[in-house]
């Protein structure tokens, strides 16, 4: 993944042959990089005082197909750097005093259709055929993470066996959860930006025990993806400091529909038998 280091570097050792109105682009991206990464290339234009078609030929002549390349690599690069200050920031010139409601459900329309569009589905198929030939699944996700990673466990619990929800209150408690993972094994891993070293840290032992990896994460280039055998990705987005998993629960939510195909006539003797246990002890409200 490259950092935000190397394209300054890029755009330093260029510095020279921009024209005045490149010049004034550069330093505005090296001086506010966090606005830079999400306004379009016409607001960028007018900000700094150069046309649009100003900005395009900067992106280009810094070896990018176009705006939107070098605005997706920025917005990549970024996203872990942001703190929550700066995301509250970015969030707010974004939306400006627009409709929040209707901005933040396009954004998560937008990153289900871009996920739909560019998910590897063999690798899709690939997952689940190695989920149902495992002797024991660890899933873990850490932080707003933690919320897909308990939404699948509690699916995949009622579908598989041995399924263990990794808790990650401490560093130490994550090892002592998963130090006998082997061989047999796979742990689905799930870590978006900010990415967490927690889950990175056992993803690795994981790797170290022979165990098989796969990674839910939201680029091809992210820490995670890098160190997993498979990965799906799935696209999220900033609304303020919060993460937009939107997408992610949709990737997950076609993991438990597929299992359960695999496994209907099975899963449909399990599912009459939760029935009358939750009947008979009044689980849910009629």
């Amino acid at each position: 993944m490259e950092s935000y280091a190397n394209l300054l570097s890029r755009i330093n050792g260029k510095m020279p042959q921009f024209s005045k109105g490149q010049k004034r682009i550069a330093e505005f991206i090296m001086n506010q990089y966090d606005k830079a990464a999400f306004i379009t290339a016409a607001k960028l234009g007018e900000t700094v005082g150069v046309s649009e078609s100003t900005v395009v030929r900067f992106a280009v002549e810094l070896g990018f197909e176009g705006y939107p390349a070098m605005q997706r690599a920025l917005q990549s690069m970024i996203r872990t750097q942001l703190t929550a200050a700066q995301r509250i920031g970015v969030a707010s010139d974004r939306m400006g005093s627009g409709d929040i409601l209707k901005s933040v459900l396009e954004w998560d329309i937008d990153n289900i259709r871009t996920t739909l569009c560019e998910i590897d589905r063999s690798e899709f198929e690939k997952i689940i055929e190695t989920i149902l030939g495992a002797k024991n699944i660890y899933i873990i996700g850490v932080r707003s993470s933690a919320a897909l990673a308990g939404f699948l466990g509690f699916y995949f619990n009622l579908m598989l066996d041995s399924i263990r929800i990794v808790q990650t209150s401490t560093a130490s408690e994550v090892f002592e959860q998963v130090f006998r993972i082997a061989e047999d094994d796979v742990m689905i891993a799930i870590s978006f930006p900010r990415y967490s070293r927690r889950t990175l840290k056992a993803v690795c032992y994981a790797k170290d025990s022979g165990a098989t990896v796969v990674g839910l994460t939201d680029s091809a280039d992210s820490p995670l993806a890098l160190a997993a055998d498979m990965s799906l990705i799935a696209r999220s987005d900033m609304a303020s400091f919060a993460d937009s998993l939107v997408a992610p629960l949709s990737v997950i939510n076609a993991l438990i529909v597929a299992i359960s195909m695999r496994k209907r006539q099975e899963i449909f003797g399990t599912f009459e038998q939760l029935e009358r246990v939750w009947d008979e002890y009044q689980v849910y409200e009629k």
